[in-house]
């Protein structure tokens, strides 16, 4: 029992059922309470610790068994822990605004609300916000700062996907050979780069800053270079509308955002996934279709047919239309593209793009001779 000059302290509790952290060192006092009409005074050794007015005392989140309390004019990280039911029952009937700034099941559902529209807000701005912002940002990005994502990415694809480009001469020359054609009838500088990556991957994709790799993979699967020559101008396409650019500013700002709703604050593997996806994720639907009807007007140019590639991408893919969930792909259906391929197919009265050894040599640009 404690006891005050002008009012009697109500039985303490016993000592070590509550411990008391003063807020201002890490130790831990095993402490006893006195109760007064006014206040709770927190002893150890004889000597009072802290001296709280009922008003001021708020509850604090706990573990079960245990109630913990904190004072408005307690330093900020001074707290009670009171494990004494009998103690703990009489001391919340005193303190009449123990409740005031705690959370009960009103405030827990306006903090879930709260959350759950945050979350709703960021997958909008995921949906809407970020397509948006990159289609404005793309036009204003310097060709500096574009070549330089492009080695970013760059980097992370040869990681990807083992970094070995095939160099054999006689097929690195019918490759320049193809690839400057192409590139001369879409209106292309010298600038624009390209290579032939030793992979059985069946792909062919675009890098901000003027790259374009075409997968071994995909080689091995076309039966004429105009096949090849149709996907490589539809890669061209992309760069010709900035759509790697674009892709790489839409999925490092999506990951970025992705990261806050998952505990990644600073985004810091944003870009790296990004840069990876770009190998691996598709355009939009919009952005594949422009990139096609830039592969049919070069192929035009240069006199060439249309069906070829078409119909190398549904020798790979099969129909689409029968794997389900079709209005969701982000990218036209293989066999809707044969089909538009098929209807703008003119007879070729251009000349061959390679003689059948320059083909035969380009298919085989793989073969020993590559290195790293």
């Amino acid at each position: 029992m404690d006891s005050d000059p002008t009012h009697d302290a109500a039985p303490s509790t016993p000592r070590g059922s509550a411990i008391y952290f003063d807020g201002t060192s890490s130790r831990r006092h095993a402490v006893t309470l006195g109760l007064f009409s006014d206040r709770l005074e927190i002893k150890a050794d004889g000597r009072t610790l802290a001296a709280w007015s009922y008003a001021d005392i708020r509850r604090a989140d706990s573990p079960s068994g245990t109630l913990r309390l904190t004072c408005l004019t307690a330093p900020a990280l001074a707290r009670l822990e009171i494990r004494d039911a009998a103690g703990a029952a009489e001391l919340v009937s005193r303190c009449s605004r123990l409740d005031e700034d705690f959370p009960d099941r009103r405030g827990i559902a306006r903090i879930v609300g709260w959350s759950i529209a945050a979350a709703v807000s960021i997958v909008g701005v995921i949906w809407f916000g970020v397509p948006l912002a990159a289609d404005r940002l793309t036009p204003l990005v310097p060709q500096a700062l574009e070549r330089r994502l492009g080695a970013v990415a760059d980097t992370q694809v040869r990681t990807l996907f083992g970094g070995k480009v095939c160099d054999n001469a006689a097929g690195q020359a019918a490759f320049t050979k193809l690839v400057n054609a192409l590139r001369e009838a879409a209106g292309l500088d010298t600038s624009i780069q390209t290579a032939v990556l030793a992979t059985p991957v069946p792909n062919a994709f675009a890098l901000p800053g003027g790259k374009v790799y075409l997968f071994n993979g995909l080689l091995a699967r076309a039966q004429n270079p105009d096949e090849i020559a149709g996907i490589l101008a539809h890669e061209l396409g992309h760069l010709r509308h900035r759509d790697s650019t674009r892709n790489l500013i839409y999925n490092g700002g999506t990951s970025f955002l992705i990261g806050l709703l998952f505990g990644d604050i600073t985004g810091s593997s944003a870009l790296i996934f990004a840069s990876r996806s770009i190998a691996t994720a598709s355009y939009s639907r919009e952005a594949e279709q422009n990139a096609d009807t830039f592969s049919i007007d070069v192929m035009h140019r240069l006199g060439r047919p249309t069906r070829p590639m078409g119909e190398l991408l549904f020798r790979i893919t099969g129909k689409e239309g029968d794997k389900g969930l079709s209005f969701l792909a982000n990218h036209p259906l293989t066999e809707d593209r044969l089909a538009r391929m098929s209807k703008e197919d003119a007879a070729p009265n251009g000349p061959p793009l390679l003689t059948a050894e320059e083909w035969k040599s380009l298919k085989s640009i793989c073969d020993p001779g590559s290195k790293i």
